[in-house]
């Protein structure tokens, strides 16, 4: 049995692939540089995933840490 086009599938399924960033694009996001963007997966302020030697930043990670980040400067 084949599988479904990828056009047919609903909700999570389909979603998981478009939920993930490169590194490229987090810099593009947040106009920032390579090495910064780094840094804040190194210190753990940016949540990621590696797959194989891919480094991958969930949507939801870069939406928590704007989040943060604004609050943080609320707060000053």
């Amino acid at each position: 049995m084949t599988s479904p086009p990828l056009t047919t599938l609903h909700g999570a399924e389909a979603a998981p692939a478009l939920d993930l960033l490169t590194v490229p694009q987090v810099m593009v996001r947040l106009q920032l540089s390579r090495s910064a963007v780094y840094d804040l997966l190194r210190t753990r302020q940016l949540a990621s995933i590696t797959l194989g030697r891919a480094r991958r930043i969930p949507t939801h990670a870069l939406t928590h840490f704007i989040r943060t980040r604004l609050e943080q400067e609320a707060a000053l």
